[in-house]
């Protein structure tokens, strides 16, 4: 199955894998290992900072004591994080890769939902799936403010004076980091590693500090002091503690996210290695603190370090959830760059900030909504305490929905229908429960990361359908091939020189903007190209295969050029290939015009298509699209654009 990509609906490059093969990337390189620690691992890695914290407040706010909270919060915690992130991703998601890719665009892919016709189950997959690409725009949003927050509140344990300057801080690091994206990450991505390898460590010696105190705590390694504690309390504190302990989570969907760029065995070797002893040998350490001391519940974190490490450690912590912060942002541009290039959102200016490494790029657009976004959530909430409510809603209907395409994938693989249902249905079970403590939370908060998650999802359906209806009204509108060859010989054309390529959306027809330049021209160049660019539902395709050449007539050529969903599509590189290949001799590409149609779309009440303010957000949408010619990097004095008015 591929994915045609009208001029308005072009792509750019692409964040992937880099250029390493996949059959590479699965080896344990410690590089591989060091950045994982930084990209997949940030986000996970600095919960420890905020959700412990807010499950035992969330025990404790119903009534419970704060040691019997603490064991039960702990134990939950560690046994969310042994199913959850061990089994569930680590184990079995990572399983479902796309020759090497990962993520929700990947396994849209692999269950060729995106060519799904209207009405059938594959075109509600395909909503579904869109849904929980959307959910990471919410979870984006709420990452970095939750983070950063929560590593600055570390000044109110030694100077509760300074808790006023929490906020203005806050924002003053999120601005500072949204605004050096444009630079590209290159070189603080080399310390990324380093740092979080440091903060690792520091949180397992903390931890161990602390069970060392009261290692009476080790007894909720038994899951049923997780299960006595919700069991007694009432499901109205089990409820919010479930919700609260589901933030020691958030952040492992990065570890299928982020599969192409390290391979899973160096993404299980940090996690089993380092990464999860680390986490739970410090969600014991402060569980053991508030054994010892109930009264550390406002900041359990900070006050397991020793005074003299206070300012240090908020450093350090600081500097870790701006590491998280960053992975979040990242894989929010590759993620809107994938689904630019599969036709989900218009075409966005693209910036590559690092020639060597494709997976280093800049979305200015979604860079400065998304901090708009952060940064309204730190002001409007103002403390992580606060936030809490509205972190965890969005990822566990992620994790919910990631649970339920890994069964279609398993299903279509051919795996054992029953196994399927129930490892599945086990894991799909334990994310509605998540779901529905999370639930509780809309009222709180929870609403924030919905809302930008519905608005993200309103635009990639939109667009999606909209570019379905302009293919319908283009269909209707393009001539066949040989209508227009035999209309060619009756036809008195001054013949002009050099050659003439015209970008399509289809692979079979005339392009409109071919038709209405010999229409109203009455002249045509010496040679003509009908070039299309396909992406394919797999990562990349082999340069051998980018290009495959039709000639029409005597120096007539239809040029289908090939791309994988994490590659970057280039016509003079499509071309290279076809020439390089021997299917287009080299003089064709001498001299050469682009022309591009450039469609101003007009909604129409009374055509059958989408409801009148849907047209008009499509048209509105397809007005600020980026430029064709830029996307497929034509140079900008080869490129004509010829206009044509479509009505849906």
């Amino acid at each position: 199955m591929s994915q045609s990509l009208a001029p308005a609906a072009a792509p750019g490059s692409q964040a992937g894998a880099g250029d390493e093969p996949a059959s590479q990337k699965g080896r344990l390189k410690p590089a591989l290992i060091f950045g994982a620690l930084g990209v997949v691992y940030g986000d996970i890695g600095t919960s420890p900072l905020y959700a412990f914290k807010e499950a035992v407040k969330a025990a404790t706010a119903g009534g419970a004591a704060v040691p019997a909270a603490a064991t039960g919060a702990v134990s939950l915690i560690l046994w969310a994080l042994i199913l959850i992130v061990s089994l569930k991703y680590a184990v079995l998601i990572l399983r479902a890769d796309n020759k090497g890719e990962g993520g929700i665009v990947a396994m849209l892919a692999l269950l060729g939902a995106r060519q799904a016709r209207h009405g059938t189950w594959k075109a509600a997959l395909l909503v579904v799936g869109l849904i929980g690409a959307a959910l990471l725009y919410g979870d984006g949003a709420i990452t970095p403010a939750i983070s950063v927050l929560s590593a600055i509140e570390g000044l109110k344990v030694d100077a509760p004076a300074l808790g006023h300057f929490v906020v203005p801080i806050t924002i003053a690091i999120l601005v500072a980091l949204f605004s050096v994206q444009h630079k590209g990450v290159a070189a603080i991505g080399r310390v990324f590693g380093p740092v979080m390898l440091l903060w690792f460590v520091v949180l397992a010696a903390l931890g161990i500090g602390g069970i060392l105190h009261k290692p009476e705590i080790l007894a909720a390694v038994n899951p049923l002091r997780a299960v006595d504690f919700m069991l007694h309390a009432g499901w109205h504190v089990s409820f919010a503690m479930l919700g609260a302990a589901f933030l020691a989570v958030t952040g492992g969907e990065a570890m299928y996210a982020d599969l192409g760029h390290f391979g899973a065995m160096p993404i299980r070797a940090a996690w089993f290695v380092l990464v999860l002893p680390a986490l739970v040998l410090n969600y014991f350490g402060q569980g053991a603190l508030l054994l010892a001391s109930p009264d550390a519940i406002e900041n359990p974190f900070f006050q397991l370090c020793p005074d003299w490490g206070h300012y240090p450690l908020i450093a350090l912590a600081t500097l870790a959830t701006i590491i998280a912060s960053q992975a979040m942002i990242s894989g929010v541009f590759s993620l809107t760059q994938q689904s630019v290039q599969l036709g989900f959102l218009p075409a966005m200016r693209i910036v590559q900030t690092a020639k060597e490494e494709r997976g280093q790029i800049y979305v200015p657009m979604v860079n400065w909504l998304l901090a708009a976004a952060t940064l309204i959530a730190v002001v409007m909430f103002g403390s992580s305490d606060a936030l809490a409510g509205a972190y965890g809603i969005a990822v566990s209907m992620l994790m919910g929905i990631t649970t339920l395409l890994a069964a279609l994938i398993a299903l279509r693989w051919g795996y054992n229908p029953i196994l399927v249902f129930a490892v599945n249905g086990l894991f799909l079970a334990i994310d509605a429960v998540f779901f529905a403590a999370n639930s509780v939370k809309i009222l709180e908060g929870g609403w924030f990361p919905l809302v930008l998650a519905g608005l993200v999802a309103l635009m990639m359906l939109t667009w999606k359908k909209g570019n379905e209806l302009v293919e319908e009204a283009r269909v209707a509108l393009r001539l066949p091939e040989d209508a227009f060859l035999a209309g060619l010989q009756h036809r008195e054309l001054l013949r002009l020189p050099g050659t003439a390529a015209f970008l399509s959306a289809a692979e079979h027809g005339i392009p409109l903007h071919l038709s209405r330049f010999v229409e109203r021209n009455r002249a045509l160049m010496e040679r003509i190209l009908i070039i299309t660019a396909l992406y394919e539902e797999t990562p990349t395709v082999p340069a051998e295969q980018r290009a495959h050449v039709t000639i029409l007539a005597p120096d007539f050529y239809r040029v289908i050029l090939r791309y994988g969903f994490m590659e970057e599509a280039s016509i003079p590189e499509g071309l290279a290939c076809a020439v390089a290949s021997r299917h287009l001799p080299a003089h064709v590409i001498e001299d050469m015009t682009v022309f591009v149609g450039h469609e101003t779309i007009i909604p129409r009440s009374d055509k059958r298509g989408m409801a009148p303010w849907r047209e008009n957000l499509f048209a509105f949408m397809q007005r600020n699209a980026e430029r064709t010619g830029a996307f497929f990097g034509v140079p900008t004095r080869q490129v004509v654009e010829v206009g044509t008015e479509i009505e849906i």
